[in-house]
């Protein structure tokens, strides 16, 4: 099945991420090479797309072979075991300074772990977030690629020709040195998350008093005309207007509350633990996504414990429509909080890794392509460009002041939900968040003295110079 000429790309593993990405490469003017573990797969999408320049090959060896050098192959497998297994397979068909890309959701430090081992046996190796899902990989992701300068660069003219563009600008950029670009990518996964869940909470509320699927797919809908207009905010209002074929009812209120994550959210969420950056956004929607998961637990639960006594949604005088601008209002806050912890985030790993990564750049690409892809994102763009040491999205003027300006309504739906009973996870952390950051003294000086007491870990003094640190001797005994 071979052609006589050799493929300026190669990508291992069929699955529908895999098939696009080929066609999408492809359609740019590259010949390119496949191979899949279980040939049929490989025969039949040959066979789906007579007369595109196309090579796929049965064997491993065969498709080594078919490749120009310097070889260009992306692997699109399950994260983990799986594509150590591929390289693992490939390292003795290939010749120094092939290139090895791994395109899945690969956590960051496997990625490390491999540029290493391949680098010291002298290939190269990416790690590359792709993002976009099913669609963006066959009409162009957003990219997020790591590992060295001089690997970007013979890989530049590929990502750049199947990005996403906005603008005329591919949303592909090199992120960083190492792990950089899979790391980015995780984040942009979390930012995924609490996007999501935030979206939920509106609707929850919204359902609960009373507002039919038809309002809310008006509202979403008119909420994507304006400063909220995104990839997840478009497919909500249409979700709400589907149909189910088979009852007539609509499709959303068929299908199961119990949510599905692959574990970038969690990877996220572990990763801010360990750098110690706060992250309520994202942890509400990880933690939402795994509680729904308990939905046996829950039915149980909802006959035993009780909530608001009248369990009726409360206005307290407010129209529907006062309702939609104050859930609106919570929403792009909390979403600017999300994106604030995500970067904040990024910020410090890169720092860390040395990375040097630019987080206007980072905004940029996430223009397009990707499930994230935002009106908003050319304001984050601004601010970094407006300042390069920005310490806190919050603080860039522009989102200053759509904090400031929707604060009050935010603090209602909260309070809202609180009183009926509605569980706002996200919405509450990141005014938490808010709350404390904005905060000029925060409570924890109490909790000094608890350390001091119980464990002498000293504390600083108000009245001393910082960095002093006191302990105090004569705590009062316990009362036994």
């Amino acid at each position: 099945m071979s052609n006589t000429s050799k493929s300026d790309f190669g990508l291992i593993g069929l699955a529908v991420m895999g098939q696009n990405l080929v066609l999408n490469v492809e359609s740019r003017g590259f010949q390119v090479s496949v191979y899949n573990r279980t040939t049929s797969v490989m025969e039949e999408f040959i066979a789906e797309n007579p007369g595109k320049s196309l090579v796929g090959e049965e064997t491993l060896e065969g498709f080594v072979n078919s490749l120009a050098t310097p070889r260009k192959i992306q692997i699109m497998v399950k994260a983990g075991a799986p594509v150590d297994a591929v390289i693992e397979s490939l390292i003795p068909l290939l010749d120094a300074d092939d290139i090895i890309i791994d395109g899945g959701n690969t956590l960051y430090t496997d990625t490390e772990r491999r540029e290493k081992y391949l680098s010291d046996k002298g290939f190269r190796f990416i790690g590359a977030g792709v993002s976009g899902g099913e669609e963006g990989a066959l009409k162009g992701p957003s990219i997020m690629p790591g590992g060295p300068e001089s690997t970007w660069a013979v890989m530049q003219p590929i990502f750049e020709s199947i990005s996403a563009k906005v603008d005329g600008v591919p949303c592909v950029t090199h992120i960083g040195e190492g792990g950089a670009g899979h790391f980015v990518k995780m984040v942009h996964n979390g930012i995924e998350y609490g996007d999501m869940q935030l979206i939920c909470e509106a609707y929850n509320i919204f359902k609960a008093a009373g507002f039919s699927n038809e309002e809310q797919a008006e509202i979403f809908a008119e909420w994507n005309e304006g400063d909220l207009e995104s990839f997840l905010i478009e497919i909500t209002a249409n979700i709400f207007k589907q149909k189910d074929p088979e009852t007539g009812g609509d499709i959303v209120d068929l299908i199961v509350d119990k949510a599905g994550q692959k574990g970038t959210g969690r990877w996220t969420v572990m990763e801010s633990v360990e750098q110690a950056v706060p992250f309520s956004t994202i942890v509400g929607s990880v933690e939402a996504r795994i509680l729904s998961s308990l939905r046996e637990q829950r039915k149980v639960a909802s006959g035993v414990l009780q909530g608001p006594s009248n369990w009726s949604f409360d206005l307290d005088g407010l129209s529907k429509e006062e309702l939609v601008k104050k859930v609106r209002n919570a929403l792009y806050a909390s979403k600017i909080v999300s994106y604030a912890q995500g970067l904040d985030l990024i910020s410090k790993v890169g720092e860390d890794k040395g990375w040097d990564l630019d987080l206007g750049a980072i905004a940029r690409i996430w223009r397009g392509g990707c499930i994230i892809r935002a009106r908003f994102l050319n304001r984050i763009t601004e601010a970094y460009e407006a300042e390069a040491g920005l310490t806190n999205l919050m603080l860039a003027p522009f989102f200053t002041e759509i904090l400031n300006s929707g604060q009050q309504d935010w603090r209602e739906v909260v309070a809202i939900a609180a009183v009926n009973g509605i569980p706002v996870p996200s919405f509450g952390g990141s005014l938490s968040y808010y709350d404390a950051y904005r905060a000029e003294r925060l409570p924890a000086n109490l909790l000094q003295a608890q350390r001091d007491f119980f464990g002498a870990h000293t504390y600083e003094r108000v009245d001393k110079p910082e960095g002093e640190f006191f302990h105090t001797e004569d705590w009062p005994d316990l009362i036994s």
